[in-house]
């Protein structure tokens, strides 16, 4: 019997990749030939989804982008030569330069069979896990240099520990699997694609901190993460790895799925959580910290998934490996987000250091439409835009710092040279004030107000840019949350950074 992988990543299922398996399950009926689809994650490539990968002895080949008219000439071929075929899949250039670590099963595995999870490394952190007191474990996270991937960068073990120490009757694990960053996608393609190594990384999390609850907070808008993840759970369950004794240990953690209705700021921490007790979705004042009081009142970690995810390669591989890995103090590596006016889009996984030039030229090789990048912006919505002549900065926490950026939840989107950045500015301004959810002035009024003073220099009104500068100064140093408060990044980037388009229509015409 022939094994061939279809994925069922939400990007392939939007670019016919449901058809694509249909097709071929008919092409093997009509022909009498045995044939195994698998339903994989994605490998990230997005440009060459769907994606169709046929197991050759050891390799997989690989086949794409693949349609279904595309699907008799696979089998005409003896699903080795064909107009589309792509060699070994992990010998393609996007691919084979990437270190994988978090996103080693992702594409790679069924998202749904513990068998494949464990025959590929599966759980072997969790065992050890299980070995280990509690301040092992935190401790070990610690070393090695974990700092959250949902976008504050803050250390991860820290924050365990901080909570492993709280005084509680009850302590609680919630991850942030709220991805609303335009240009972000790691968090869905590593539910969707390696959803037991989310679990795994939850469970880990509770032994070293006390907890015995988990909750996944994702986004409505994920309906394809949200299903897979609500039978991932089930099936974790029925194995025994959540449950009153995870793994027969005597030691207990459960986890639950909520959905929230897609605010960005919920995203926040403490606005989410607000909104996993039921309650409005606005911003806490802050102390109290949620490592101290967070989900009803107890000691709550809360965690992007990547960062979840990532703990068990690190329990299981240990530390020290982890930190060799890296650029300063930015250790690991991180799931890098290829989005925007790029010929190769998708999720590239490397060791922090690469430099954003090579990322945009060599791994995203430039722009759809041929012409010269303009800038690129990293981090998300409330990221800084980067020239060309900044390329240079590696990919890392304080390199991006030093820069006046931010690495956020490491998405980069890329615009060629037709791009207005005033527009851009407004962008971040009226995204703002229509996501805020309205607890501080600087945040709901600043960002309406920013809206308007763009739109009057852009009509050439004279003393606006100052009065821009003044108010981003403001919702910088006011905002209780990083939506008022990094607003500023993309638009004093843009105004700083590109100048140019921010002269008024009378400067134009003089």
């Amino acid at each position: 019997m022939r094994t061939i992988f279809v994925p069922r990543d939400a990007a392939a299922l939007a670019l016919g990749a449901d058809a694509v398996a249909q097709a071929i399950s008919r092409e093997a009926e009509a022909r009498g030939e045995a044939v195994e689809i698998v339903r994989n994650g994605s490998r990230g490539m997005i440009w060459l989804e769907p994606l169709v990968e046929v197991l050759d002895g050891e390799t997989r080949m690989g086949f794409g982008p693949m349609t279904p008219d595309d699907v008799p000439a696979l089998f005409d071929g003896g699903f080795r030569s064909h107009a589309k075929a792509l060699g070994p899949v992990e010998e393609i250039p996007f691919f084979a330069a990437q270190t994988r670590l978090t996103f080693a099963r992702c594409g790679l595995i069924d998202p749904l069979s513990l068998a494949d999870y464990e025959v590929n490394d599966g759980l072997s952190g969790l065992r050890r896990a299980l070995a280990m007191s509690p301040e092992e474990i935190t401790a070990e996270v610690t070393e090695s240099g974990l700092r959250g991937r949902g976008g504050a960068g803050f250390p991860t073990g820290i924050k365990w520990e901080t909570v492993r120490k709280a005084p509680g009757d009850r302590k609680y694990i919630v991850c942030n699997a709220d991805e609303g960053d335009s240009g972000t996608f790691a968090d869905r393609m590593l539910m969707e694609g390696d959803p037991f190594c989310l679990i795994e990384g939850m469970v880990i999390a509770g032994l070293g901190t006390g907890a015995d609850k988990g909750y996944v907070y994702l986004r409505s808008e994920y309906p394809h993460a949200i299903a897979t993840m609500r039978e991932a759970v089930g099936l974790a369950r029925r194995a025994g790895l959540l449950g009153p004794s995870v793994i027969d240990s005597g030691r207990a953690f459960e986890i639950e799925i909520r959905v929230g209705a897609g605010a960005y700021v919920c995203g926040e921490e403490t606005s989410l959580l607000n909104s996993l007790e039921g309650k409005r979705g606005v911003v806490r004042a802050k102390p109290p910290l949620p490592a101290l009081e967070g989900f009803l009142g107890r000691p709550t970690v809360v965690n992007n998934v990547i960062s979840l995810a990532t703990v068990p390669v690190i329990l299981d591989k240990g530390a020290k490996g982890f930190r060799q890995l890296g650029h300063n103090r930015s250790h690991g590596t991180i799931p890098i987000q290829v989005a925007g006016n790029v010929k190769h889009g998708g999720l590239f996984e490397t060791a922090f250091g690469m430099s954003l030039g090579d990322l945009v030229e060599k791994v995203a090789r430039g722009t759809a439409t041929g012409r010269p990048v303009k800038a690129v912006q990293v981090g998300g919505p409330l990221g800084a835009y980067f020239r060309p002549d900044q390329f240079d900065t590696p990919f890392c926490y304080e390199a991006f710092d030093g820069e006046g950026g931010l690495v956020g939840h490491a998405g980069i989107v890329v615009f060629d040279d037709t791009v207005d950045m005033l527009e851009q500015a407004r962008f971040a301004m009226e995204f703002c004030a229509i996501e805020s959810c309205g607890k501080c002035t600087p945040c709901r009024i600043g960002a309406v107000r920013g809206v308007e003073t763009l739109d009057k220099i852009r009509a050439g009104e004279p003393g606006q840019v100052e009065l821009l500068e003044d108010l981003c100064e403001t919702m910088r140093g006011g905002s209780l949350c990083a939506l008022g408060g990094f607003t500023p990044y993309p638009v004093l980037s843009a105004l700083t950074r590109f100048p140019d388009d921010f002269a008024t229509t009378t400067e134009a015409a003089e």
